[in-house]
């Protein structure tokens, strides 16, 4: 049986990614900063045969998609179902604001973000239920293939954590993605899939010792040293 190799990353760097905002389902565009870096991936890319480029509707998982595609000459085709997390009355807002002004609710979430939602928002089940069935779908119609698909930081731990058979409540501690990441998954069938790479970074680094910091910020409590 052949494999069927997925490119999973996450979009660049966005106008708010050092604001700490819930951008969730809002559409952001990439700063010149996640521009750049979707650009090197896809020079990173240039001689991988990819067969589809996939990505959320949302902009900046669009635009991320497009600079890499750019070296094929590729389209890029959308689902709406990989699309981010919504956080309904929290999106857009800082995360100390959020806490600060739904102090229960907050802590509910920091408790199990798999269950619990904010009120107009998706739960990490919701999220899972829409987004993994499109994955897999892709992955059946491009059997044997390699695919790219850019998503978003939550949509992606929680895939992995699905895929991977981890307990999705604690995506938040167990899992990171930063901006531009490439992760590499190999299906041997819908069932068995394989971490080939995990939360990669090498094309917009200029150090090639580089290894990633210990996780400080944009996390659940038990990793932002709060």
């Amino acid at each position: 049986m052949m494999s069927t190799r997925v490119l999973l990353v996450r979009h660049g760097a966005t106008v708010l990614s050092d604001e700490d905002r819930f951008a969730g389902e809002s559409d952001v565009a990439l700063s010149e900063a996640g521009g750049e870096q979707a650009r090197r991936l896809g020079e990173r890319l240039r001689n991988v045969a990819i067969e589809a480029f996939i990505a959320s509707p949302l902009s900046r998982a669009v635009e991320t998609a497009r600079r890499i595609a750019a070296p094929h000459g590729a389209t890029v085709e959308t689902d709406p179902a990989l699309r981010e997390i919504s956080h309904g009355c929290w999106e857009g807002r800082r995360r100390a604001e959020v806490e600060s002004l739904f102090p229960e609710e907050y802590a509910r979430w920091e408790r199990d973000p798999f269950t619990f939602a904010p009120e107009g928002g998706e739960t990490g089940l919701l999220v899972t239920a829409r987004a993994l069935p499109a994955l897999l779908a892709k992955v059946e119609a491009h059997a044997g293939r390699t695919i790219l698909v850019v998503s978003h930081k939550a949509t992606i731990r929680l895939l992995l954590s699905s895929l991977l058979g981890f307990d999705p409540r604690n995506y938040r501690d167990r899992l990171d993605q930063s901006p531009a990441a490439l992760n590499v998954l190999d299906f041997r069938g819908l069932d068995n899939a394989r971490l080939s790479l995990f939360n990669d970074t090498a094309h917009y680094r200029d150090d090639p010792s580089f290894l990633p910091p210990v996780p400080t910020a944009r996390l659940s409590k038990r990793w932002s040293g709060e």
